[in-house]
């Protein structure tokens, strides 16, 4: 394969999900896209789904694959694996409510072979009265919640926060959470894909029946000692980097920039980019990408620096290291 030092572009892998609407589509200007899209997988090396690489000498190639031959110079020197993508990125329109669900923890995943994984939910936009739900009410008990399941009650006992464009919130494995009816959502996630529904809002699936629960397996996922996790405002200092969200297995930062900005992978860290307002150009040595709203660039560890150059009059973008 050639040199892998440019500004990787994939294509999103689109996928139908029963409480996906039109807003991916109509927000950032795509086409082609099924109806009630969900998700859109924007960067991903999971099995489940991911599209291939649109440009530069090494287009059609998958990300699984590119990683298995590049290694470290394309993951960092960080990456707790030299052979596998270690993240999963996605855009998420939530029309209606998603299921009230719970990610195992490491230990819950062992005993039941699953994945588990912590992930951050940035949002790109909210309706009036939009809310997103992470974490239960005090003095939650493994009874009294199955008891709530079986009476339908399930929504009174997690807690719900505003949702605000701009803000993050980090959901880490074994809290019970949702997105709620109304959100955009930019999702930054270890690259697993199990998620146990506890509860659905007695929602029916196309062929009119209810969808299945794991209420055994997300008990057993939950983990009680969690607290209540809080939502990190938007803050907007022009040219200015914010840390959105600090964890063990990711960074993830955004900036409103009205100038050129260097940025230094320097093999430590692959660079993942997400351009949730505005346009601009990425460039890598005389290697130039542009972008607008909605594209994700995946810049390799071995890029030694890059200059994101917005155009007036600026772009909020969104980096994720590890």
């Amino acid at each position: 394969m050639s040199q892998i030092a440019y500004p990787l572009r994939f294509a999103p892998w689109h996928k139908r999900c029963l409480w996906g609407g039109d807003r991916i589509a109509q927000h950032f200007g795509r086409s082609g896209l099924p109806p009630t899209c969900g998700e859109s997988w924007e960067i991903s090396g999971h099995p489940d789904g991911g599209g291939p690489l649109l440009n530069g000498p090494l287009a059609g190639a998958l990300l699984a694959d590119l990683v298995k031959h590049f290694r470290r110079k394309l993951l960092g020197s960080r990456a707790p694996k030299a052979d596998r993508f270690p993240l999963l990125f996605k855009i998420i329109d939530a029309q209606a409510s998603l299921s009230v669900q719970v990610h195992p923890t490491r230990e819950a995943a062992r005993e039941l072979g699953a994945e588990s994984k912590n992930e951050s939910w940035h949002l790109l936009a909210a309706e009036p009265g939009a809310h997103i739900y992470a974490g239960l009410v005090p003095r939650m008990t493994p009874k009294l919640l199955r008891s709530a399941i079986e009476e339908g009650t399930v929504g009174s006992l997690i807690i719900a926060h505003d949702a605000v464009a701009g803000g993050t919130i980090h959901i880490p494995a074994g809290l019970v959470h949702a997105i709620g009816s109304g959100c955009l959502v930019y999702e930054v996630q270890q690259s697993a894909n199990t998620t146990y529904r506890l509860y659905d809002w007695k929602r029916l699936d196309d062929s009119g029946h209810l969808r299945l629960l794991h209420v055994e397996e997300s008990l057993a996922s939950i983990d009680w000692s969690l607290p209540v996790p809080s939502v990190e405002p938007p803050r907007d200092t022009p040219d200015v980097w914010h840390i959105c969200s600090a964890t063990a297995d990711f960074a993830l930062r955004r900036a409103r920039l009205t100038a050129p900005q260097q940025l230094t992978p320097d093999g430590e860290s692959f660079h993942a980019l997400f351009v949730a307002e505005g346009s601009g150009e990425v460039q890598t040595g005389s290697y130039r990408e542009p972008v607008k709203a909605g594209d994700s660039l995946l810049i390799p560890a071995c890029v030694a620096s890059y200059t994101i150059t917005p155009h007036a009059p600026g772009a909020t973008l969104l980096v994720t290291t590890l």
